[in-house]
């Protein structure tokens, strides 16, 4: 369920550009945005750079994933 809120003008023009070049909409951008922040409140020792790509894996298919492959041990 959405709820209207008010936000400065700056901000939201940001997140229009933002939101384009990520293929967003303005919302997904901005609660995008909310995550990461949440998450690096959360997490104060992880890069926020990190937050935000693992943040944004979440959102991709699982059948565009890479599956994780381990190293075989030396015996």
């Amino acid at each position: 369920m959405g709820m209207p809120v008010r936000i400065d003008d700056n901000l939201y023009e940001q997140a229009r550009a933002e939101a384009q070049v990520e293929h967003r909409t303005i919302a997904g951008q901005i609660e995008f945005w909310a995550k990461v922040g949440r998450a690096a409140l959360d997490n104060p020792d992880l890069p926020v750079s990190f937050l935000a790509q693992a943040l944004a894996s979440l959102s991709e298919p699982r059948s565009d994933a890479t599956p994780f492959v381990p190293r075989t041990q030396k015996n």
